[in-house]
């Protein structure tokens, strides 16, 4: 994947067959993100706010940044999974209601950014 993002050439330079990975990630992810949002449900769209947040604080090399969004990611749902129960007691606000009232806004800021800078050294 590192080869990928310096591009298909530089990739296909360093022996990576090109089209057979981008087939392969594509029908892998797809199988992955479905399984999630049938068994999560609305909370998948964590998946699309953690990458990036975990890119900005490590860099983009892959293994550094997968293990890092992992964690996060767990964080970040334990979090507001004790949010959603703490909040309103007795009663629970739903889980996807929380992530999408932290997410929503998040994912905005992010999709409006004109700069994506990386955090952390790529070496």
């Amino acid at each position: 994947m590192d080869a990928l993002a310096a591009g298909p050439e530089t990739a296909a330079a360093l022996g990576v067959r090109v089209g057979a990975m981008r087939v392969g990630l594509f029908v892998g992810l797809g199988v992955l993100i479905g399984c999630l949002v049938a068994v999560s449900g609305g909370i998948g769209f964590v998946g699309l706010i953690v990458p990036h947040a975990a890119r900005m604080m490590v860099g983009s090399l892959h293994r550094r940044m997968l293990p890092i969004a992992a964690l996060t990611g767990a964080l970040f749902l334990l979090w507001v999974d004790v949010i959603s129960r703490v909040a309103v007691r007795p009663q629970e606000i739903p889980i996807g209601v929380v992530t999408g009232v932290i997410g929503a806004p998040v994912f905005l800021v992010l999709m409006g950014r004109r700069r994506y800078a990386f955090g952390g050294r790529d070496a």
